[in-house]
């Protein structure tokens, strides 16, 4: 494993720690293959020349490059040790880098840079600003950034939502509940709670409060235009949990002057 950088202090979330082997069963990986099809299809829409490398920013347990890696020579960042150690046991044939995306800087480029939901913990602008800059000076002209957020500040909605799954005798049950604190911050919370029966029977309750980022669509178009991407915004149709508003976001870069 591959380190770029010091991790920048982040609040302590027990899901990405201590909790980090429960985590395939709180969203197994089979519940990404419709939507890493879809991000598949937009990079070999929208870049402008032939996708072949991939780096995903924020890759937790490695759950999005296990159908990704098929089609591209992937390189996963995130700044969880626990997280990595999954990752690199889900794919160990891809490259694996211990890194903030607010901060990480790599010396090369990428065909497609994929931030999906770990988007989301970039609580300020600041942060935000911070992140698609990295996005940027890691996308090859000609290619695509794909931004994941899980709301914008025009389709949030408070509320509840219930999960998880079951393998080899251990299973995980869990409750988001989401809400917003101040209506005037462009922040929400995900307040998650976690049931985790082990193979013995013994049942354990854990619980963590996750704060997020929430941002109008205009912000996230300007913010994605000032970074030096041709900004974009797409309907988001397949996978989990799809509604009709959801959206994410594409950073195109453009060519250098006179072509590739």
């Amino acid at each position: 494993m591959e380190r770029k950088n010091e991790v920048a202090s982040v609040p302590h979330l027990k899901l990405y720690r201590e909790l980090a082997e429960w985590y395939p069963l709180l969203t197994p990986v089979e519940d990404y293959e419709e939507e890493t099809g879809f991000y598949r299809s937009l990079f070999t829409f929208y870049c402008r020349r032939t996708p072949r490398t991939l780096l995903d920013l924020g890759s937790g347990a490695g759950h999005n490059a296990a159908y990704l890696k098929g089609s591209f020579s992937c390189t996963l960042v995130d700044q969880e040790p626990a997280m990595v150690k999954l990752n690199r046991r889900m794919n160990p044939e891809c490259r694996h880098v211990q890194g903030d995306m607010r901060s990480i800087r790599l010396r090369q480029v990428f065909d497609c840079v994929l931030l999906h939901d770990a988007v989301n913990y970039m609580r300020s602008r600041t942060d935000l600003v911070n992140a698609l800059t990295t996005a940027f000076v890691h996308t090859a002209h000609g290619g695509a950034a794909l931004f994941q957020p899980d709301f914008v500040a025009e389709t949030f909605e408070s509320g509840t939502e219930t999960g998880g799954s079951e393998k080899d005798g251990r299973a995980v049950r869990y409750l988001e509940w989401r809400w917003v604190p101040d209506p005037g911050a462009e922040m929400y919370v995900a307040d998650m709670a976690y049931m985790l029966r082990d193979r013995d029977g013994s049942v354990e309750v854990a619980q963590d409060r996750h704060w997020m980022g929430l941002f109008p669509r205009s912000v996230w178009l300007e913010l994605i235009g000032a970074a030096g991407f041709e900004p974009l915004a797409v309907p988001f149709a397949p996978g989990r949990d799809s509604g009709p508003e959801r959206e994410l976001f594409l950073g195109l870069r453009p060519g250098p002057p006179g072509g590739m």
